[in-house]
């Protein structure tokens, strides 16, 4: 089974890396669902609505009002705007009202508009070294304000509630929504511009059994092509990341047919190899049923360019002639041969499918014979006809499984936009 740990985070705002892996741009569209559903989830609000009457250390009275209540919260809505180098400029719009009695007597209603605003300042964890976001520089702006006051409250006492008193406790009452909200969106981190932040990774790409594969030299620093919308969230995936992943499966693309009819190809028996290298015939003039073993002696490789992505095999393609008896089958010959396959990408279940079908078969060459010399070049139609009826179905049930994708924020890859760029896969990630 494939295991891909995507943990390792290696450099925040950065574009100077050349390391080959995958590149996530977080836009204010992800962050933005993100902050508004950790508001959601937490009900933040409705608890410090709650709490607003009972005394607390550190909780300063609001003078002139007993019995404080805090009720009829509005639902908030959210609004980020990302500052580069720094983090993210948060504000949260909502309402409510604060009930109480008036020190002169009688019941006094506020009702109130207000913007919270604060700086969500990007940090590293030094335990864990992953991102955190931490606020800064807390402000309530009073947007406005309706009030049903005793009417026996001279105007200078209620001038002076409002505008001094009011506006120095609503801070401390309020501005811990932001510290709280920003708890249950750092907790949804596992890894990690003007109008996003972008993070790099070096993921590791590791077998059951603890052996990492090494990911190739890429040569250039991975750079998410331009076109996408203002403040949109990509995933890009190098094509050494993608290398790397299917090396582990390289003794999977080893196979073995004997399957006497395959899908429109002739019968597979000496009789219809002897069509193409007449030599057959004589050493098997009775038809015996071929036996057919490719292997795989590189890694695969994908490679990308705009539009087209190709999974590049080299190995051996070697046929022979089938005995009754349990005796042991007899090679006809061995052909070393480089052949590419194109790829098509989809996301199901959060995984990245590959399908794939024959682009073409680039070269064969004769290792050994026991039917003496022939000419390869006669054999290219049968091999490409044979590689894409039999060996090409048996890779894309291999690939069937899928490859995990990153884990970070409970994110919805199947809503992907997927374009091939050069030497990368993007996804365009979408809410809906």
């Amino acid at each position: 089974m494939l295991r891909i740990l995507f943990l390792t985070l290696c450099g925040l705002l950065t574009r100077t890396r050349a390391d080959p892996g995958a590149l996530l741009r977080l836009g204010t569209d992800i962050m933005n669902h993100e902050v508004q559903s950790a508001l959601d989830e937490s009900h933040i609000l409705e608890k410090m609505a709650a709490e607003a009457g009972k005394k607390r250390p550190g909780m300063k009275p609001i003078k002139g009002i007993t019995n404080l209540k805090v009720k009829d919260v509005q639902l908030p809505v959210i609004t980020l705007n990302f500052i580069p180098g720094v983090g993210i400029f948060q504000c949260v719009s909502t309402g409510m009202t604060i009930t109480g009695k008036s020190f002169m007597g009688g019941n006094m209603e506020i009702i109130l508009v207000l913007n919270i605003t604060a700086t969500n300042r990007l940090l590293q964890d030094e335990a864990s070294g992953l991102p955190v976001f931490k606020s800064e520089g807390c402000e309530v702006i009073l947007v406005s304000m309706k009030t049903k006051l005793p009417s026996s409250m001279p105007p200078k006492v209620v001038n002076k509630l409002l505008d001094s008193t009011l506006r120095k406790v609503l801070p401390t009452l309020l501005c811990p929504a932001i510290d709280a909200v920003l708890v249950y969106v750092n907790r949804k981190w596992a890894n990690l511009s003007a109008s996003y932040f972008q993070v790099d990774f070096s993921p590791v790409v590791q077998l059951q059994e603890g052996t990492a594969i090494q990911l190739a030299e890429a040569g250039e620093a991975l750079e998410l092509p331009e076109g996408y919308a203002e403040g949109s969230s990509q995933l890009l995936l190098s094509a050494t990341l993608l290398t790397a992943e299917l090396a582990l499966l390289q003794k999977s693309f080893n196979v073995n047919v004997q399957d006497k009819t395959i899908g429109e190809l002739p019968s597979q028996t000496t009789e219809t190899l002897a069509g193409f290298i007449p030599e057959v015939a004589e050493a098997y003039p009775k038809p015996k049923p071929l036996v057919t073993q490719i292997r795989i002696n590189k890694p695969p490789r994908v490679t990308m360019k705009t539009g087209k992505s190709l999974l590049h095999l080299h190995g051996t393609l070697e046929m022979f002639a089938a005995r009754r008896r349990h005796k042991a089958p007899v090679s006809l010959f061995r052909l070393e041969t480089h052949f590419n396959l194109k790829i098509q990408y989809s996301v199901h279940e959060n995984r990245l499918q590959m399908a794939t079908s024959l682009d073409r078969l680039l070269s064969l060459s004769r290792v050994s014979s026991s039917i003496g010399a022939f000419r390869e070049k006669g054999l290219t139609g049968l091999i490409t006809d044979y590689l894409q009826e039999a060996y090409v179905p048996v890779i894309n049930d291999l690939l069937q499984v899928g490859l995990p994708l990153p884990d970070l924020l409970d994110m919805n890859y199947n809503l992907a936009e997927l374009d091939i760029v050069e030497n990368a896969l993007v996804l365009d990630l979408k809410l809906d």
